[in-house]
């Protein structure tokens, strides 16, 4: 469980005074604890998932590679460090992302697994391809393959 090991994370950061990881990692347990707050008022009271923690800090990762461009363009190259130092930190706990090749191997292989045979399977292949690859792949390009295996 993820939130299991961000907790782990943060004690170890602690320990070794990883004042890098303390703040992101404290960052990201409060925003966990408000979306689980936030879940707890619709009648979830076990708190969010982890699928909607990886989704957390996969937009995380965005918002700071969009403020990195904004401090390059402003000169601030110090704020650039310390957020690249935060996304170093966030992508240690989400799931290796495939390659363009391993990709390949996974469309071709739901495809097969499927009996996919036309463009009429694109989008049941697509949702097979998110429920066994959940955030280890970019899916625009993996649509892109499945429409050119199956054109």
């Amino acid at each position: 469980m993820i939130r299991h090991r961000l907790n782990d994370a943060l004690k170890d950061a602690l320990r070794t005074q990883d004042h890098a990881a303390i703040t992101t990692l404290r960052l990201i347990l409060t925003a966990i604890r408000d979306r689980d707050i936030a879940a707890r008022v619709r009648g979830n009271t076990e708190g969010v998932s982890d699928r909607e923690i990886l989704d957390l800090l996969r937009t995380m990762i965005r918002q700071r590679r969009e403020s990195i461009a904004l401090y390059e363009q402003g000169g601030q190259l110090d704020l650039v460090e310390a957020e690249e130092a935060e996304i170093d930190v966030i992508q240690r706990f989400l799931p290796k992302q495939l390659d363009e090749g391993e990709t390949r191997g996974a469309v071709r292989q739901v495809i097969d697994d499927l009996g996919a045979a036309g463009l009429k399977d694109v989008g049941r292949t697509m949702a097979e391809l998110r429920t066994r690859y959940p955030g280890q792949m970019d899916f625009a390009k993996a649509s892109g393959m499945v429409k050119k295996e199956l054109g």
